[in-house]
């Protein structure tokens, strides 16, 4: 358990300004923006909330510094990264309590997030080295081609706030890595970690100008001026799809470079000779953690007509054991939703559930009291006209469906617009390999309730995404190719 002191502490080191051209600074008019303790409801820190103004001062700085980056050594940028990835272990402890007080979560699972998060730092910094082209004769024999790579340029990231930290290193790493300067504009809802963050980066040698912060709580008419500035040339978003889809028609008239990483509605199969111990641990992983608020968390249980009833009662013997509170304290599993309307939007889907069939194994409730908590619930025997076998849950619920068939589970698994990933347990290889080519989703875990890392390209098809964030790929979303050739004398 933590004390008032050590989160004091904390949130006394993190400068609350804008981080504009390598000085903090005030927003226009010193206008602030609260931050919030979903737990308590308290305010835990006023920031600068930054205007149209601010905004457009942080691009022109990401421009005027772009050129001189890019020329940098990629050994000097890896370093750099590596030097915040230590740096970042270091104080491990308090960037989780920070994550803790600002979004909610339980500090294991915020320790978690550091070190994920800091596995792109560690990446990227390899990878900066690693950036390549190719040199050959040309098929007809008249001259030699040259195949290069450089930066994309000035780059403008709009983070979520379920992750703080992992979603701003997911995308600076790469673009510092690639030669880029970057404009990252944090969630208002938790923009703490990154400023912390940002600090961090200030204390390791990061140029002025190449990484600038601008939180606000207008983010549509902040972001927009940014977007339509002909000087940008890189758009990297995670979120909703339908704030992604807006975003997407704004960056066409620039023909920007646009990285999405949207909504899901991961399917989490379970056959018939699946390993059920393993599977309910799969579960509770991909339901359960981050409090059932991330775009990879599982959103529907297709479980085999002949288990479900056993899954459904070993899940909801696990669901009842967790505790639920502020997650600063020990042996906290779920904390609280982000916000009151995370709260109401929950219930909503899972009175929607129970009143068209579904059964209640445990919880389904609002929790009342002091903060925004939802009792970790499971439901069984949800209809196929459920609402939340439609949406994005975005809360602490776990609802089982049944199927007979192959067949059948993947047209079950399959039927939704969105297509990050999925989860399968069975024991037949080959069937595994058969839903690794038929279900359709950018990701997909075999016998594992987590797939997230660094090394691995993180991202979805259909309405769920386009661009990959991690892995070999993901360096080349801040690459342009660029063809050369010289005729052979």
């Amino acid at each position: 358990m933590t004390t008032a002191t050590q989160e004091a502490t904390v949130l006394d080191r993190i400068n609350g300004g804008l981080f504009i051209g390598g000085e903090w600074v005030d927003a226009e008019g010193g206008k602030t923006l609260a931050v919030i303790d979903p737990a308590t409801g308290a305010t835990i820190k006023e920031i600068a909330d930054a205007s149209v103004a601010d905004g457009i001062k942080a691009l022109d700085s990401a421009v005027a510094a772009q050129d001189a980056w890019a020329a940098t050594a990629p050994r000097e940028r890896g370093e750099l990264l590596r030097r915040a990835f230590d740096l970042l272990q270091e104080r491990k402890e308090e960037f989780a309590l920070l994550m803790t007080m600002e979004m909610g979560k339980p500090l294991a699972e915020a320790r978690g997030e550091v070190a994920y998060g800091g596995e792109f730092l560690r990446w990227f910094s390899e990878e900066a080295v690693r950036i390549s082209g190719r040199y050959g004769l040309n098929p007809e024999g008249t001259g030699n081609m040259i195949v290069s790579q450089r930066p994309v340029g000035p780059s403008f990231f709009i983070t979520p706030w379920n992750f703080p930290l992992a979603m701003a290193t997911r995308k600076i790493a790469p673009a510092l890595a690639a030669g880029c300067t970057v404009v990252i504009k944090p969630p208002a809802l938790t923009p703490l970690t990154t400023l912390a963050f940002v600090q961090l980066l200030e204390e390791v040698g990061l140029p002025a100008g190449v990484v600038n912060v601008i939180a606000t709580s207008t983010s549509s008419k902040v972001s927009g001026p940014i977007i339509a500035d002909p000087r940008l040339r890189k758009l990297s978003f995670t979120g909703s799809t339908e704030v992604g889809r807006s975003l997407m028609k704004e960056a066409a008239q620039g023909i920007l470079r646009t990285s999405m990483e949207l909504g899901g509605n991961a399917p989490f199969v379970i056959f018939e000779d699946a390993d059920l111990d393993k599977a309910v641990d799969g579960a509770m992983l991909a339901k359960f953690r981050n409090i059932g608020q991330a775009c990879t968390a599982a959103n529907r249980f297709i479980v085999h007509e002949s288990v479900a009833a056993e899954f459904g009662k070993r899940v909801a013997e696990r669901v009842q054991a967790m505790r639920v509170g502020r997650g600063t304290e020990d042996g906290i599993a779920i904390g609280p939703l982000i916000d009151a309307k995370a709260v109401a939007s929950t219930d909503e889907l899972v009175g929607d559930a129970v009143a068209k069939g579904a059964t209640v194994l445990t919880g389904g409730t609002v929790i009342e009291g002091e903060g925004t908590f939802y009792a970790p619930t499971v439901l069984g025997s949800v209809p196929a006209d459920a609402r939340l076998l439609r949406e994005e849950i975005f809360g602490p619920v776990l609802g089982i469906t049944t199927f007979s068939t192959e067949d059948e589970a993947v047209r079950l698994a399959n039927d939704t617009e969105y297509g990050l990933v999925s989860y399968v347990f069975t024991q037949d290889l080959a069937r595994g390999h058969r839903m690794i080519d038929r279900l359709a989703t950018g990701m997909m875990g075999l016998n594992t309730g987590l797939v997230s890392n660094a090394a691995a390209p993180f991202g979805g098809i259909k309405q769920s995404g386009i661009g990959r964030e991690g892995g070999l790929e993901g360096i080349h979303e801040y690459l342009d190719t660029k063809y050369t050739l010289i005729p052979v004398s």
